[in-house]
């Protein structure tokens, strides 16, 4: 059986590692066996680190805080990216511009909160919320050099309803990541889609 394995890197609270262990780790899809094989991390202390503790997993801590640029910090992140022979990098929720240091060598994609290319950027969700668009959604895209510019692979949106508060609008963006990002995972391991 072919197995195909995947790095995870995080910045916070874990919920679509979770969703990932959850949905894809060590199962099966169309004869390909998905395992997460490398957990990373930027900052100690990210709750993240405890649910992947909770699928028996060890995550790696690399403080980006403690590098004195990115290139470094990307350079480090590469060597453990290739170390662990991971067939696909996933940037879920990983709060870090990252380099061509990483993105030259590293076939990854990444989640995030909005209907790309609207809202790029850190501030993606608040910014979707506050703006005139009846919509809101999720995108997975590969990671290129440009910020939230690389080819996407998925998106899904949803209707705004009347009276709905910023936390509902974040609520119903997590809950699409939680489905969209595995689905995405199985897609380009089982070469559904092309990479």
């Amino acid at each position: 059986m072919l197995t195909k394995k995947i790095a995870v890197l995080f910045s916070g609270s874990g919920s679509n590692l979770e969703a990932i262990l959850k949905k894809v780790h060590n199962q099966i899809f169309n004869g390909v066996k998905i395992e997460v094989c490398l957990c990373i991390c930027n900052k100690p202390g990210a709750f993240g680190i405890e649910r992947a503790k909770k699928f028996g997993l060890e995550t790696l801590v690399i403080e980006s805080a403690k590098f004195k640029n990115r290139e470094e910090f990307d350079a480090v992140l590469v060597e453990q990216i290739l170390k662990s022979g991971a067939d696909l990098t996933v940037l879920a929720g990983f709060m870090r511009i990252l380099t061509p240091v990483f993105t030259a060598q590293i076939k990854a994609i990444n989640l995030h909160p909005s209907i790309l290319p609207l809202f790029k950027g850190a501030h993606a969700i608040k910014e979707s919320f506050e703006s005139d668009m009846m919509i809101g959604g999720v995108s997975v895209h590969y990671v290129s050099e440009e910020l939230d510019g690389g080819k996407l692979i998925a998106q899904r949106a949803f209707e705004r309803e009347d009276g709905m508060s910023l936390d509902e609008w974040e609520a119903k963006i997590h809950a699409i990541e939680h489905e969209i990002l595995p689905q995405s995972i199985i897609k380009i391991l089982t070469k559904e889609v092309n990479v």
